[in-house]
């Protein structure tokens, strides 16, 4: 028996590493397959007023040319980001504005290259500014939490503190880059139904929307993901690219494949947002904390809001009577923000985790210690007790394998040679999300159990996790058990997000599984709405501690982090290697965040400058020191189904404070701004 939580190699990895493994475009390959070719507007603002297709229409491999004079109407499913082709206002630099399809992926390409377009430009605004004139409340933030929230008197609290921090931190715009861009394949058939190969991070969502655009019932539309080269969130909402790819192919009557260019991601999938964070804390001479305020200034488009839910996690980490946050947005002629790994928590941790270390500084204490000063007994929010919060045993596992000194920190005391050393830390949330999911568990009735749900494997390795929890629950080997995933003629389940994924489609497995034992059936249906309805009210969400060593050049304030400790409490671990895989991954990605990775948007033309990865820099091998990551073993009986959380999201939440506050321990400077680069550090 493999038990779960052993580090069982994927069950897709000799067909990823071989190209076994196929993606969106690389089916339906054949004489008569089209290809498409997105053309992107050059105004950040204005109107299309004609597109000269004929120009490039007398091409013998040029098929058709659409914009919105002759594009296909589509029905209204109240999502102006998939509502492509049907008007000509331009709402931002890089929208849609025509499609070329083609005989080949070469001649769709130069073709589009060479279609005029002609515009009406108008005066555009694309700059987020903390007293922008646009700036209003927004109803509610992602996906339904309280824009506001208030809790006793935190101005007299602040006012009355000994001790006090009021600083602005500032991030930029962030940009989404699985290795797999965006990419559909589609084919109507005779009958008039659909197959839609597709990136995605849920194949159930794009059915819907796909049908509601089309006009066609749902059942006739069925949408394959099977393999999926990474999300990041932005696959988990369609994008334009698969409507397009149904679009052409009901035009042209082919089999139409799309796959959005590098460049053009960085306007057409979502981002996230740029934010502008004030934060206020009061504390006692013990570091008790007596008043939070957290106040965000963030941008969304004026095509469709989004508002990220930025402060939100504040309302939950740490104790204090008295409390405030506020989320405003500046409507701008922006492309649309959207999910991007930790929504919210990411940037809104990075803010209030490097605020508490500028505390613990003017307090004189370790940052460790301020932090487990202010454990909360139940959710300072809600109320509600926890159904299990291990982050001070985090910080203490965390700072004992780190090697931290425990103490105040006496910054720019500690240098090899040119180097200036210094340590950071940062304590991370995410919240334990779950969504209703469907599975049918079967026998062949010869030992062999098949387990089939529509969920999605975006190369986190969710389907040798279910494979693991099914054959636990069947009580049998690993190689007794099969899982059917990635297809909308399988039971429904939710999106790969929110680092729900597991968590939802785990519960339905184990349920299925153990029905089919239970019942003697050679098969059984089960869907866990109802078991989702009645958890109790508790507050439940994976916790951990980061730690971080940087080194400073002192002359030419080169940065580098040559070692990073994460340790977290994310409930039962299905999988240690894959487990450990996302959270190397997302420390990763938070360590990109707070060196490398800014979105320069150009005021004059507006749009990001840098919109490729040439100018767009992520971290690379060279960039990643050693990275050492563990967890504490939870037991949460309140958290229903396999007692699992999320490990997708919390990894990269706490990063980039912790970089921020070790190279501030390392110069004495304090960098309130994202990237940190050498100009900041010189002085």
């Amino acid at each position: 028996m493999t038990p779960v939580g052993a580090p069982v190699v994927r069950d897709e990895a000799l067909e990823k590493v071989t190209g076994a493994a196929k993606y969106a475009y690389e089916y339906g390959s054949g004489e008569q397959t089209a290809y498409a070719w997105i053309v992107t507007s050059t105004v950040a603002r204005g109107r299309v007023m004609s597109v000269g297709a004929d120009h490039v229409l007398t091409a013998d491999d040029v098929i058709a040319v659409l914009w919105h004079e002759n594009a296909p109407r589509l029905g209204d499913v109240g999502d102006p980001v998939v509502a492509v082709l049907q008007d000509g206002d331009v709402h931002y630099r890089g929208q849609v504005v025509a499609l070329v399809v083609a005989k080949t992926p070469e001649a769709a390409r130069e073709a589009a290259a060479r279609l005029p377009v002609e515009y009406e430009e108008l005066s555009h605004d694309v700059v987020l500014t903390p007293d922008h004139e646009t700036l209003y409340k927004p109803a509610q933030v992602n996906p339904s939490f309280e824009t506001d929230t208030r809790q006793g008197d935190p101005d007299g609290a602040l006012e009355a503190s000994p001790v006090t921090v009021d600083h602005t931190y500032t991030t930029v715009a962030l940009h989404n880059n699985p290795m797999e861009p965006h990419a559909s394949t589609a084919l109507w058939h005779d009958d008039g139904t659909l197959t839609l190969w597709d990136s995605n991070q849920g194949g159930h969502p794009v059915r819907e929307t796909i049908a509601g655009l089309f006009e066609v019932e749902p059942g006739a539309v069925r949408v394959v993901n099977a393999h999926v080269g990474g999300g990041f969130g932005s696959k988990g909402t369609p994008r334009p690219n698969v409507v397009l790819a149904v679009m052409a192919a009901r035009v042209t009557g082919r089999p139409v494949k799309l796959a959005v260019t590098r460049q053009q991601m960085f306007s057409l999938v979502g981002y996230r947002t740029p934010t502008i964070q004030r934060i206020r804390l009061g504390a006692e001479a013990d570091g008790r904390l007596n008043a939070i305020v957290h106040e965000v200034v963030e941008q969304t488009a004026t095509v469709k809001e989004f508002a990220e839910q930025t402060a939100v996690a504040t309302r939950k980490i740490y104790a204090a009577p008295h409390r405030r946050t506020s989320h405003r947005l500046a409507r701008l002629d922006v492309p649309v923000p959207s999910w991007m790994r930790a929504p919210g928590e990411c940037p809104g941790f990075y803010a209030f985790e490097s605020a508490m270390d500028e505390l613990a500084h003017d307090l004189g204490m370790d940052p460790v210690e301020l932090r487990v000063r202010n454990e909360p007994e139940v959710d300072p929010e809600t109320g509600n007790p926890f159904s299990s919060r291990n982050l001070v045993a985090c910080l203490r596992e965390g700072a004992a394998r780190f090697g931290w000194e425990p103490g105040p920190r006496t910054p720019r005391s500690r240098q090899e040679g040119r180097w200036l050393i210094g340590t950071g830390v940062a304590a991370s949330f995410y919240p334990t999300y779950e969504a209703p999911a469907t599975a049918t568990a079967s026998t062949d009735g010869n030992g062999h159990y098949t387990v089939a749900i529509n969920a999605t494997d975006i190369g986190t390795g969710a389907r040798t996790a279910l494979r693991q929890l099914a054959a636990e629950a069947l009580d049998l080997p690993l190689e007794r058990v099969s899982i059917r995933i990635g297809d909308s003629e399988l039971p429904p389940a939710g999106l790969a997000g929110g680092s729900m994924g597991t968590r939802s489609w785990g519960w339905a497995v184990t349920k299925a599984c153990a029905q089919l034992l239970s019942s003697g059936s050679p098969e059984v249906t089960v869907n866990t709405a109802d078991d989702i309805e009645a958890l109790g009210q508790y507050s439940r969400g994976a916790y951990g501690a980061q730690f971080v060593e940087v080194r400073v050049d002192v002359d030419t304030g080169e940065l580098r982090v040559p070692r990073m400790t994460g340790i977290f409490a994310a409930g039962r671990i299905v999988n240690a290697r894959t487990a450990r895989s996302q959270i190397v991954g997302g420390m990763t990605m938070g360590l990109s965040m707070a060196l490398h990775e800014e979105g320069v948007m150009d005021a004059a033309f507006g749009d990001y400058a840098n919109h490729d990865l040439a100018g767009y820099h992520v971290a690379s091998c060279a960039d990643v020191g050693s990275i050492d990551v563990g967890w504490i073993e939870e037991d949460d009986e309140h958290l229903g189904g396999a007692r699992t959380k999320g490990i997708g999201e919390i990894g990269i939440v706490g990063t980039a404070a912790a970089v921020a506050n070790a190279v501030f321990d390392a110069t004495g400077v304090r960098v309130r701004e994202l990237p940190i680069q050498a100009q900041h550090v010189l002085s």
